[in-house]
């Protein structure tokens, strides 16, 4: 069995609507990875084989004009560059139009009849956009995009509108790139347009952050009747400025005043959905911590996550004459050192 072609745009991990700019950088950082003087033994003949498929996808992507050859006739492209000298050599020789020694084996330049066999056989109808290849055709790209969430949507799950960017064949040259040998308006010459179109996708609940979430067919067309590729939702979940997660778990800081601490009290406390009433219970000390069960996000083996509080003892911002005075007796009382042990633990070390 004969070895694929490399697609080269996978070679590079690029998208087919890739710049200039995002080419040469996927290349140099693929480079520095793969190339065979950073790598010994076994490894370094493998590194050279992969090294070799950059260079070749990078000479071609790199070149516009390679490019849309390669765009338009996949990896035939190189074969398709000569078949296009040939014919404009048989259209200078007489043909009345780039395409017409295809229909005429009597033009004056001859052999007409044996190239457009040559082309047809080679590349079937592919300059036309239609499916050669039916079921063995290439497969689409596969596209990539960021989706960010905040930590309420992965609590519930929620549908996301995505806006795509997908090439087409350019309907009005059929992908040729010119109309009656002139450069295709539409396309500029490239053979392909871009349509623009958004899709709605359901990301599930308890997503994490970094996630690939992948989305069936719905990458880029496939070519000669090939399927169309996945789309790849990369999950993006920002800091919260209330909510720490660790996993299915969040952490809130909950601050407390001195005598709630000291004699217990009902405080009002935020989660993901409505705030709760919950019980500081007497002589609660600094970071220590509540939990409140379920209270957290959906995870992977079923079930919720809790929610832990974590106390933070605070001061009052003024105090009036009264607490002061209220200070002031309290100062008065005999206490524990509160830095002895901190004091004790300084001389040790």
């Amino acid at each position: 069995m004969g070895t694929a072609p490399q697609d080269y745009y996978q070679t590079l991990g690029i998208s087919r609507t890739a710049s200039a700019d995002e080419i040469k950088k996927a290349f140099r950082r693929l480079a520095r990875q793969y190339h065979p003087d950073l790598h010994s033994g076994a490894k370094k003949a493998e590194m050279e084989k992969k090294f070799k498929e950059l260079n070749e996808a990078h000479e071609v992507l790199s070149d516009p004009d390679k490019r849309k050859k390669y765009d338009q006739y996949g990896s035939d492209w190189d074969q398709a560059q000569a078949f296009e000298k040939a014919r404009q050599q048989a259209w200078t020789r007489g043909a009345s139009s780039p395409w017409d020694f295809e229909q005429d084996p009597n033009s004056r330049g001859g052999g007409g009849e044996n190239i457009s066999e040559f082309f047809e056989n080679l590349f079937g109808n592919r300059r036309q956009g239609t499916s050669g290849r039916g079921p063995s055709g290439r497969p689409g790209q596969d596209l990539e995009t960021d989706v960010q969430l905040t930590l309420r949507e992965v609590l519930t799950g929620v549908v996301k509108r995505v806006n795509l960017r997908e090439p087409q064949t350019c309907s009005t040259c059929q992908g040729r790139g010119s109309v009656r040998g002139r450069t295709c308006g539409s396309c500029q010459g490239t053979g392909r347009t871009t349509d623009h179109k958004t899709i709605e996708v359901r990301i599930p609940a308890g997503v994490q952050d970094g996630t690939r979430v992948r989305v069936a067919g719905k990458g880029q067309l496939g070519s000669d009747g090939g399927k169309r590729g996945d789309l790849y939702l990369q999950v993006n979940i920002p800091s919260d400025p209330v909510f720490r997660r660790q996993g299915s778990d969040l952490h809130v800081t909950l601050p407390v005043y001195p005598w709630e601490a000291i004699l217990g009290a009902d405080v009002t406390a935020p989660t993901l959905t409505e705030p709760v009433k919950v019980k500081v219970p007497p002589g609660s000390k600094a970071d220590a911590k509540l939990r409140l069960k379920g209270k957290g996000l959906p995870s992977a083996t079923g079930g919720a996550g809790d929610l832990f509080l974590t106390l933070q003892i605070v001061m009052p911002t003024m105090a009036t004459e009264e607490e002061r005075v209220l200070y002031e007796r309290l100062s008065k009382q005999r206490h524990p050192d509160p830095r002895a042990e901190l004091l004790h633990h300084a001389q040790r070390y």
